[in-house]
C-alpha cells in the first residue's frame, strides 16, 4: 500500500461578501453574515465588519481565522496609539497601518481580503481596497470576497469611477446622496445572494458621517 503524503495547509475559505461605497461627507460599509466551509454552512449570523476606530470601519472576507488575528492585530496597534498620543488613528493611516501589518505577513499572508471605509481628515467618506499581502488604493467603491465578481460590474455601471490616471486627478468620491449609496448596496447584495451560495442570511450595514456609526440590517436568502 502506497504511503500517503500529508500536506500542510493552514487555510480555509470562509466565504462572504463585502462592499464599500465613499460619499461627499459619508461612507457606506456592508457585509454579509453568511461564514461557510465547503458546501456547509457554519453559521448565519457572524458579523464581517470591525469597527477600528470612531470613522473607521474594516470587512473582510477570506479565512476568517486570519481576519480574526488580523483585527486582534490591528486593534492592539491602534491602542499603543491612543496612549501614546491622546486620539484615535485617522483612517486615512489606519489604511496604511493595515497595509504595512498585511505586507510584514507576506511570507505566510493572512489569507483575508479587506476593505477599509470611513472619513478622512477632511471628513469625506474614503475607501480602501486590499490584495492579501498588502497591496492598497483609494476608490471610491469596491467590492471583496466571493460575490465581488458579480457585484463590481454593476457598481462600475452606475458610479463610473474616474481613471486614478486622469491628471489634473478626479476626486474619487461616488456622487449619490447617503440613501441612494444604501439602497445601492441592498439591491446589489440581493443580487449577488442569488447567484453565490457563500453569500445570505443576513446584510449587516454600517454607515460612517459626521454624526457618528449606525448599523442597519436587511434579511437575505438563507438557502
Amino acid at each position: 500500500m502506497a504511503h500517503k503524503q500529508q500536506r500542510f495547509d493552514p487555510y480555509d475559505m470562509n466565504g462572504g461578501t463585502c462592499v464599500a461605497i465613499a460619499g461627499a461627507d459619508y461612507c457606506v460599509i456592508a457585509a454579509d453574515t453568511r461564514m461557510s466551509t465547503g458546501y456547509s454552512i457554519l453559521t448565519r449570523d457572524y458579523s464581517k465588519l470591525c469597527k477600528l476606530a470612531d470613522k473607521c470601519i474594516m470587512a473582510s472576507g477570506g479565512f476568517q481565522a486570519d481576519v480574526k488575528a488580523l483585527q486582534k492585530a490591528l486593534s492592539a496597534k491602534h491602542l499603543i496609539y491612543q496612549h501614546q498620543h491622546g486620539k484615535q488613528v485617522s483612517c486615512p493611516a489606519m489604511g496604511q497601518l493595515l497595509s504595512n501589518t498585511l505586507y510584514y505577513k507576506r511570507f505566510f499572508p493572512y489569507y483575508a481580503f479587506n476593505v477599509l471605509g470611513g472619513l478622512d481628515n477632511e471628513g469625506k467618506g474614503c475607501v480602501y481596497t486590499y490584495d492579501a499581502v498588502g497591496s492598497y488604493e483609494r476608490v471610491g467603491y469596491s467590492a471583496q470576497g466571493s460575490g465581488s465578481t458579480l457585484i463590481m460590474p454593476v457598481l462600475d455601471n452606475q458610479l463610473k469611477s474616474p481613471s486614478p490616471l486622469l491628471l489634473p486627478a478626479v476626486d474619487a468620491v461616488t456622487p449619490l446622496l447617503e440613501a441612494e449609496a444604501i439602497d445601492l448596496v441592498k439591491d446589489v447584495f440581493a443580487s449577488a445572494t442569488e447567484r453565490d451560495i457563500y453569500t445570505g442570511d443576513r446584510l449587516e450595514i454600517m454607515v460612517v458621517n459626521a454624526a457618528g456609526t449606525r448599523t442597519e440590517y436587511v434579511e437575505l436568502r438563507k438557502d
